[in-house]
């Protein structure tokens, strides 16, 4: 009897063999409960479902600890007090045999923690993207080819590629205007198209419901877009004629009429003349730095002279005549904004006339003179001396010329800078950036009067008066001054 119990507490004291446990029983950190590792969405029928046991109540898992830890100390006790009085004389190879199920238990463990911890993160991922289906389906659904139509396309939409889109957002509007069944697909078609990077802002003629592969290659085709004009420097509003060359220069709303053909309908330049001559500055986009001059102006048709900019425009072919003009005068604001032109002071000028100024050093110089053109106005306007500017007298022609006659300079309008001292009524041609800005920074001198003194662009610069008659004549010898009337 007394062998057999020191059999029996030696028995007690070793190590016994690893018992597998289940899932239930496996440890977890005492600060988890079971709803920080099952998310609620997961029970199915009151109970934990598809992972190892069912459980009925909510039970924490230092509660499923403590019951594994006795359920393992039993049955210790129990297979000791049964073991036969040798079974601790094993082999050395019983010993090996016995030590490799332990290490294959282990491994399962082990396997069975990992499949639970990624499938746990990724369920835990599916749920914070905003999924709350069934346990990684979540993950298999995102495999799905992304949803898209199969046809050509039906109805035409034009679709607006605002400035700094990339493939993205822009796959983002096709979806949202019917182009495409999904982003997805579209962004997907587009990784494949290098010219998506050409992609100019502005608005395309698409189509409802393309596939997405027809729906790129119809974005990338430079004649998809629409209501795109371009407005070259010193372009006045209405058409005129050359006097020497006969040439008809489009004005821009000619330009615009053009741009604005869609589906065999166009605005026409009697309509926008209308509409730019309305009463209401807002409807038509005039900034609010200008609207008591324009407000004032002699001649309603010439309102929005100067205030559509120079440069490359878009506008909704859609749109109505006045919706047109307003994307285009606001747009040309923006664009007069980022010079400064609303906090720049210059001799006591208003920003109105500070773009009445510009317009007239766009026609009266190159862009290599304009900071000494912008210097001679305001001289000028400091002394009072009239400006004296052939292009004003031409503003109000419809045919002109560099050369103008003196019947021309003597006639009175609101423009005409022999007859009138001070600035024109309005500007009198679309002024580039740059003429605007020469305007705000001019150069420093003394100089009253210029000339262009050969067909290659030369203007001589002086504060003489008796010089610049030389000059005068030297440009007339060059047949700069040669008059086709």
């Amino acid at each position: 009897m007394a062998r057999r119990a020191e059999t029996r507490q030696r028995n007690d004291a070793r190590p016994q063999p690893t018992r597998r446990r289940s899932v239930s029983n496996r440890r977890y950190p005492t600060e988890h409960n079971a709803e920080d590792v099952y998310p609620q969405s997961s029970r199915q029928g009151g109970g934990w479902h598809d992972y190892g046991t069912t459980h009925n109540d909510e039970v924490s898992f230092d509660d499923l600890r403590r019951e594994g830890q006795t359920h393992r100390r039993r049955a210790s006790r129990s297979e000791a007090a049964s073991m036969p009085d040798r079974s601790h004389r094993r082999s050395a190879s019983s010993r090996r045999v016995a030590a490799r199920k332990r290490r294959g238990n282990g491994i399962v463990v082990l396997a069975g923690i990992l499949i639970l911890i990624l499938g746990g993160g990724l369920f835990v991922g599916a749920k914070v993207g905003g999924y709350d289906g069934p346990p990684f389906s979540w993950f298999t659904e995102q495999q799905q080819p992304a949803a898209d139509y199969a046809g050509p396309g039906g109805d035409t939409v034009i679709v607006e590629i605002e400035p700094g889109m990339t493939s993205e957002p822009i796959a983002d509007v096709m979806a949202e205007k019917d182009v495409v069944a999904s982003s997805a697909a579209f962004y997907e078609a587009a990784l494949d198209v290098p010219a998506m990077n050409n992609v100019m802002p502005g608005y395309y003629a698409m189509k409802s419901q393309m596939s997405a592969e027809e729906a790129v290659a119809l974005l990338v085709d430079p004649a998809s877009q629409v209501g795109h004009v371009v407005i070259s420097e010193g372009r006045l509003l209405h058409d005129t004629r050359d006097v020497t060359t006969d040439a008809v220069y489009e004005g821009i709303y000619t330009k615009i009429a053009a741009a604005s053909c869609f589906k065999g309908n166009c605005v026409t330049y009697d309509d926008l003349n209308a509409a730019g001559a309305g009463s209401d500055l807002d409807a038509l986009g005039v900034p609010e730095w200008a609207q008591d001059a324009v407000g004032n102006v002699p001649d309603k048709d010439r309102q929005l002279e100067g205030l559509i900019a120079a440069g490359s425009l878009d506008f909704d072919p859609t749109a109505t005549p006045t919706d047109i003009l307003k994307q285009l005068v606001e747009s040309s604001a923006e664009s007069y904004a980022e010079t400064g032109i609303a906090e720049t002071s210059v001799q006591g000028l208003s920003p109105y006339q500070l773009l009445i100024a510009a317009s007239l050093v766009e026609r009266e110089s190159h862009p290599t003179d304009f900071p000494k053109v912008a210097r001679v106005i305001l001289n000028r306007l400091a002394v009072g001396q009239r400006l004296e500017f052939d292009s004003t007298v031409n503003y109000a022609l419809d045919e002109t010329e560099v050369a103008t006659t003196d019947a021309d300079r003597g006639r009175q309008t609101p423009w005409n800078t022999y007859a009138m001292a001070g600035l024109p009524a309005t500007p009198i041609s679309s002024p580039s950036l740059a003429a605007l800005e020469a305007m705000e920074n001019p150069a420093a001198g003394d100089w009253l009067y210029f000339v262009t003194v050969n067909n290659d662009g030369t203007t001589n610069f002086t504060q003489s008066y008796d010089e610049h008659l030389r000059n005068v004549e030297l440009a007339t010898q060059n047949g700069v001054l040669d008059s086709g009337r």
